[in-house]
């Protein structure tokens, strides 16, 4: 049970400060800006935080967890060759290594030589168009193995997966993106369906569920939009579009490299000179999952030799860990997020030091009144309770008006930046007790000073 004088106490305390703060409320309010402006900003770092944080896992969610993307590096024409003289020209026209790149068997090889190899997707991505309405829309076409839908966290929303019969015959079967369901037929399903990309008809038997992904993550990551994407076996793109490890074209040549050298003028002894072959590698990304994250570094290091050995020493190829980049994405935002917190918290400082600062000169005004309650009966218990009562006042108007601020701009920011922010309710709770703590703490000293006031001094006190 609560002391009923005390509760009488701290009831008339209370409501004596609020009517000192609702009569100076022009003080009051310039006293409590510190502390508005410090919540605000607490609330609106943290929401910033959660948001980031939120993103990260999702992020995390797309590439996955336990897997290693190697990504081909297409054959490109040194483009400063002809400005270095002829040392430099003669360096770039010597022949170098062949290497047959990144391709079918590099992935099978994978999957049978590794131990620590969970699953390995291959990706083929080509740039093309779907007719619609006799209309063509551009999409995406993605030839993808049986564990392309395991590897990257992909569930298919309607329809089934590729059957093995699918897969090994080349049917011209393909799942596709939400976006792609919503353009091509809209509210309609379109399993069972007919689609034709570029020059093929092909038959929906799966749409996969929707996948938000920020501008952001397809940025950093390299990852797409998957909702606009058509997938389709590996096999069938390979048959039915196209095959880079087929070769054509006229006039002898040599390769080597990743290029071709062709005879100049039709001398064979005559100068020869390299042409690239551009992206000559027979897929675009092979991804790789382990059974463990902390294999994940020596399964790369492990991959790099393996596929260096078999493209003959050309290192045409790139190996990346994406959950490598996220942790130190999300250890660069951490870092940012705490200096702004400790931002945020030097302006809580200010705003206590602002209320101690006003409290010490409302102790001065109001010397005279001191005395005088003091002198009818009131305890330094009393005179302590009155004042720190106004800073707690002033702390808590001031943590519920930063909390509205703080809502409002962890919103705004959302809405002109869009960058996602997450408010929490331990967020505001969090802040709110700062404010109040702020208040009683930096009320303190004021409060004290005015109890230790001598009642006679400050009755003649002008």
């Amino acid at each position: 049970m609560i002391d009923k004088i005390l509760f009488e106490k701290l009831k008339s305390n209370f409501t004596e400060a609020f009517w000192f703060i609702k009569t100076n409320k022009v003080r009051t309010f310039l006293t409590a800006l510190g502390i508005i402006f410090g919540v605000a900003s607490v609330i609106t770092m943290l929401a910033i935080g959660n948001g980031a944080e939120k993103e990260i896992l999702s992020q995390l969610e797309l590439v996955g967890v336990n897997n290693i993307v190697v990504t081909p590096i297409p054959d490109e024409k040194d483009e400063n060759s002809n400005e270095e003289g002829d040392d430099a020209n003669n360096k770039s026209n010597e022949t170098k290594r062949y290497s047959k790149g990144l391709d079918i068997l590099d992935a099978e090889s994978i999957k049978n030589n590794i131990p620590s190899v969970k699953l390995v997707s291959p990706e083929i991505i080509m740039d093309t168009y779907v007719i619609n309405n006799g209309r063509q829309n551009p999409v995406k076409l993605i030839g993808v193995s049986s564990s392309f839908f395991e590897s990257s966290n992909i569930h298919i929303e309607k329809g089934k997966d590729f059957s093995e019969h699918q897969l090994l015959n080349a049917l011209p079967v393909c799942i596709i993106g939400k976006k792609v369901e919503k353009k091509l037929f809209t509210g309609e399903s379109a399993l069972g369906r007919q689609i034709k990309v570029k020059d093929v008809w092909l038959q929906v038997i799966g749409v996969i569920e929707e996948k938000l992904i920020s501008d952001q993550a397809q940025e950093n990551l390299g990852i797409r939009d998957l909702n606009q994407d058509i997938y389709i076996p590996i096999k069938t793109f390979l048959i039915r579009y196209k095959d880079r490890k087929i070769i054509s074209g006229t006039g002898p040549s040599i390769s080597g490299g990743g290029g071709n050298i062709i005879i100049m003028g039709g001398q064979q002894n005559g100068p020869k000179k390299r042409i690239p072959r551009g992206n000559y590698h027979q897929i675009d990304k092979l991804t790789v999952q382990v059974s463990n994250s902390n294999e994940l570094k020596a399964t790369a290091e492990v991959l790099s030799k393996m596929l260096k050995r078999r493209h003959n020493d050309v290192l045409d190829f790139e190996i990346t860990i994406p959950i490598q980049l996220l942790k130190q994405q999300q250890k660069t935002k951490q870092i940012f997020n705490i200096v702004l917190s400790i931002i945020a918290g030097i302006s809580l400082l200010i705003g206590g030091i602002g209320i101690m600062n006003i409290m010490l000169a409302s102790v001065l005004e109001r010397t005279k009144e001191i005395g005088i309650i003091r002198a009818i009966g009131a305890t330094e218990e009393d005179v302590i309770l009155q004042f720190l009562s106004e800073s707690v006042l002033i702390s808590v108007g001031g943590g519920v008006a930063g909390i509205l601020l703080g809502i409002i701009g962890a919103y705004t920011i959302e809405i002109f930046s869009g960058i996602e922010t997450v408010l929490s309710l331990t967020s505001v709770l969090v802040s709110f007790f700062i404010a109040v703590l702020v208040g009683l703490f930096f009320g303190i000293f004021p409060a004290k000073s005015a109890a230790r006031k001598r009642p006679i001094e400050a009755l003649r006190s002008e």
